[in-house]
């Protein structure tokens, strides 16, 4: 997965549709966690199969609230999906940290946010297919055992806005390599703000940052 000046794009949503079905090796984590850290959502994008639980924690001394609105077009034949909305309260010293399950039951894109603080952003991909990854660091996603013959294949990028169609590809024994560009160039992530001074135990406030 390339951008639009070519460079590799992580964490882009690979998705492909084999003509023949078969069975997929496991891809997806059965039981994610989303953890609230350093004012951000880790990982930033997470993808799972329609039914998954995700468990949402937040590790700072900080309340969040955790916001979940259906973004983009629903996949056809798909149910809408209902957003979600949870508060998490801070973490406080010697005890384990607070979380929530949400359980996702149609494919679709959530985008991830928090009321309290609106730096906050991270996305859940639920994927319509079980042959779905993400890019790695160099924008590949590697997929083994795919059932030979016509396949479909799609890839979803938080900032591309409008979805790029499908591409048609013929799988045969040997190795394929396909490749795709974005009509964007993704904005690097910003990083986690360094490490705030201690915040009394219990008062459920974010030190003050500039983003």
């Amino acid at each position: 997965m390339l951008d639009r000046d070519g460079k590799p794009v992580p964490d882009a949503v690979v998705v492909l549709y084999p003509a023949a079905g078969g069975s997929a090796p496991s891809l997806l984590q059965a039981s994610p966690t989303i953890e609230q850290e350093r004012m951000r959502f880790v990982p930033a994008l997470t993808v799972v199969a329609p039914g998954t639980t995700i468990r949402f924690t937040n590790q700072d001394r900080w309340d969040h609230h955790v916001r979940g609105n259906a973004a983009g077009p629903v996949p056809t034949g798909a149910a809408a999906n209902e957003g979600f909305e949870l508060r998490l309260a801070g973490k406080q010293d010697g005890q384990p940290a607070q979380s929530a399950d949400v359980a996702l039951r149609s494919p679709g894109v959530f985008l991830l946010g928090c009321h309290l603080h609106g730096s906050m952003r991270g996305h859940v991909f639920v994927t319509d297919s079980a042959w779905t990854l993400k890019t790695d660091a160099d924008g590949i996603a590697r997929f083994a055992s795919v059932p030979d013959g016509a396949a479909q294949l799609r890839v979803w990028h938080a900032e591309q806005l409008v979805d790029l169609p499908r591409k048609g590809l013929q799988v045969q024994a040997t190795p394929v390599l396909e490749t795709m560009q974005l009509s964007v160039v993704p904005r690097p992530r910003r990083p986690a703000p360094a490490p705030a001074a201690a915040v009394p135990s219990g008062s459920g406030t974010a030190p003050h940052a500039h983003y």
